[in-house]
């Protein structure tokens, strides 16, 4: 009998499913395979190699090796077995996230590395006596003559045309392929660290002096108070050492400062790893990092999968963002990932933030991280003073309020640069009839229609639904129809009409949709070149603009009444990093937040006491009322295209929960989910929540085998959504 590996193959399915393979010499976990799968063929992961098999004999299927060595390590296929654990997701799923798209294809590893060359022995010979009126080819023997192991095209700097001839004469050939050395790498600087004041200088050294083993560190530091150039200093050493480091990012428009940054710093190959990548691309970063080359990795949440062959150092930027929970799929954090990751790994682990969630505030209380904090703003930067400006019964153009306009005219007389934040794309949120009350509404979702005046169109920003802007009301044939409220298009203009001299910058995802225009823009923006800058949230997080002395919310009144309990976090935390956007430089800086509710306790605290004090309070309330991260939740989702089908599902699936429960776990629910209808589809949802984890693990991993044959499942969409983070 050949021999048996139990593999992971990536369909919705629980199990791991057993294959003979002709190889069995060759076989390692870890390794790709090709297996028939139903009427399928397709890529899955060896789990483990068996000597025998439940399944009989003559019902094993045969698997195809793909790769002469496996492509995920111990040690993620470790850590991706944890994932699919603890998240309750199917493992061949799991597998599938940390493999570039290309890996998810049948076919042997492909190498994007660059082919070398070398010389033949006529070559060397050629070498020591070269041909005259031939610089080019006399250029590349005398290069290769200095490297006997070979060198890849793009270091010859040479046409492929000189190649062709110098092989065509037998003086060079391909070399084989390049393996990463077993030395350390030189990895050195590029150019001098800047000068760090006592508290970075601080939390460098405790970072350092933990760097040979696990432990956690957050690093709280004010809007502007250096915590990158930390990051740069706790690297370099590691990067002397050939040790690698990973640098998780929440957002991709995070990755060009960052990326600049480390390339200013540092002589070193760095991987870059997020979705706006091709998929060659991607596969060549990856294989950068895999094999040892690349010093850092730089990421968005799915780089958290990334091999590691010499890991030195794991950082998580802006830790508190919500773009760190992956929202479909296995539902994964990679903040948390991250920190389990680094224990696995033996490494020092980073969190770092100017509003850290009251997760990782709450693990500082308990002791499981320690506080590295950052008082002061860098250099002669001073924190920008908070003022709420009371929007009742104040003369208004839009959002642009008389007293804002005022001081953007001041600051703009200054030489200031303005920023102005509303988290509303689009021109305006509703189209509305005069005559009768109509509004566009989404036929696929409970949402309005958000009009984009440019292109003409309305829009859902929900599920992409798209249709052009009708002339009149399809209700009563009027044809006045108003644009009502404001998104940054409208803004845009009124700004525009306001201010004819100033160059103005829009940066949301309309305006950056094509391939390097987000780098474009913010290269514009921190340059000074635009005087006012108007985004969204991508405009809001953790870039340095310096030129900046005003930055506004024009819109406060969005986040203070929410439904969701993490509603008022997510708002104090977008107030305290917009308003860290100004004043970051020599020059005093100024924040102005419009709201219709001064006295919202929300505000008050943050002029009080600042985001500390926020938290404080946020903890204090959350622990009062059971709430995360005092307690643990899970959410099962379900939809299906007809309103009664999730219902009926949640609730027998609350039924088969019932006995497993106990005492320490609560259900809630079914009900609708906030947003009924969304893509065409109805939703519902059902919550557990627990006191402690483990019990609520083991009930979810029970309750998984009993949906997976649940009868009700199959006329919906469902899902497990373990420490959710939205509850839409």
């Amino acid at each position: 009998m050949d021999s048996i590996v139990e593999v992971a193959v990536p369909s919705p399915l629980y199990r791991r499913f057993d294959y003979r393979v002709d190889r069995p010499e060759l076989a390692r976990p870890g390794m790709r395979v090709e297996v028939p799968f139903g009427k399928r063929r397709v890529v899955g992961i060896i789990l483990a190699c068996l000597e025998h098999s439940d399944v009989p004999e003559a019902r094993l299927r045969m698997a195809r090796l793909l790769d002469q060595e496996p492509v995920l390590d111990a040690r993620l296929l470790e850590l991706l077995r944890f994932a699919a654990r603890y998240y309750q997701h199917p493992v061949g799923e799991a597998m599938a996230c940390a493999l570039p798209v290309a890996l998810r294809r049948p076919g042997p590893l492909p190498d994007l590395r660059p082919p070398r060359w070398r010389l033949t022995d006529a070559g060397r010979q050629a070498a020591a006596e070269p041909p005259p009126r031939a610089p080019r080819q006399v250029r590349v023997l005398r290069a290769l003559a200095a490297q006997p192991a070979g060198l890849p095209r793009p270091e010859l700097d040479v046409p492929a045309s000189v190649l062709r001839r110098l092989a065509e004469r037998g003086w060079i050939e391909p070399a084989p392929a390049e393996t990463p050395p077993a030395a350390v790498p030189d990895w050195s600087r590029r150019t001098p660290p800047h000068a760090l004041n006592p508290a970075q200088q601080a939390a460098v050294e405790a970072i350092l002096a933990e760097r040979a083993r696990f432990a956690a560190f957050l690093l709280d530091g004010v809007t502007g108070s250096g915590k990158t150039e930390v990051y740069l200093h706790a690297i370099e050493p590691l990067l002397a050492a050939g040790r690698q480091t990973l640098v998780l990012v929440p957002e991709i428009g995070l990755t060009p400062q960052l990326l600049a940054r480390f390339r200013e710093r540092f002589d070193v190959p760095i991987a870059l790893l997020h979705s706006g990548l091709g998929d060659r691309e991607r596969l060549a970063a990856w294989q950068e990092a895999a094999s040892g080359r690349a010093g850092i990795v730089l990421g968005t949440r799915s780089a958290v999968f990334t091999p590691l062959p010499r890991p030195g150092l794991i950082l998580v930027d802006e830790e508190h963002d919500a773009s760190l929970k992956q929202h479909d799929g296995l539902r994964y954090s990679a903040r948390d990932l991250a920190v389990w990751r680094a224990r696995q790994l033996g490494v020092p682990v980073v969190l770092g933030s100017a509003t850290p969630s009251l997760e990782s505030l709450y693990n500082l209380r308990l002791g499981r991280y320690r506080h590295l904090h950052l008082p002061e703003r860098a250099g002669c930067a001073r924190p920008a003073p908070l003022q709420v400006l009371d929007l009742r019964g104040q003369p208004m153009r839009g959002l642009l309020s008389l007293a804002l306009r005022e001081r953007m005219r001041h600051h703009l007389e200054q030489d200031g640069q303005v920023l102005l934040f509303l988290n509303r794309r689009g021109y305006a949120p509703v189209l509305m009839c005069h005559a009768c009350g109509w509004t566009a509404e989404c036929p696929r979702c409970d949402a309005r229609m958000t009009l984009h005046r440019q292109q003409q169109a309305l829009r859902c920003h929900h599920c992409g639904s798209q249709q052009p802007v009708q002339t009149a009301c399809p209700d009563c044939g009027a044809e006045e129809l108003l644009a009502v409220g404001e998104g940054t298009e409208r803004i845009e203009q009124q700004l525009r009409e306001t201010f004819p001299g100033e160059r103005i910058l829009r940066i949301d995802r309309d305006t950056t949709r094509r391939k390097g225009s987000l780098e474009q823009a913010l290269a514009d923006a921190g340059s000074g070149r635009a005087r006012i800058l108007l985004g969204t949230q991508m405009l809001a997080k953790g870039h340095h603009f310096p030129a900046i002395t005003l930055a506004a919310i024009l819109d406060a009144d969005q986040g203070l009444f929410s439904a969701d309990f993490r509603g008022t976090e997510r708002m104090a935390q977008l107030i305290v990093q917009v308003a860290g956007r100004a004043g970051r430089a020599e020059r005093a800086g100024e924040v102005v937040i419009q709201t219709h509710h001064p006295d919202h306790p929300l505000l008050q605290q943050l002029l009080r006491g600042g985001y500390p004090a926020f938290a404080r309070a946020a903890l204090a309330e959350r622990e009062a009322a059971g709430l995360p991260p005092f307690s643990s939740l899970a959410l099962l989702r379900a939809e299906a295209p007809d309103s009664r089908a999730p219902r009926l599902f949640l609730e027998r699936a609350r039924a088969l929960a019932e006995p497993l429960c106990g005492k320490a776990i609560q259900l809630w629910g079914p009900v609708a989910a906030p947003m009924e209808r969304r893509a065409g589809r109805y939703r519902a949802q059902l919550m557990l929540q627990s006191g402690h984890r483990n019990p609520l693990q083991q009930m979810l991993a029970r309750w998984m085998e009993k949906l997976e044959h649940e009868k009700t499942a199959r006329r919906v969409r469902w899902s497990l959504d373990v420490d959710p983070y939205d509850m839409y």
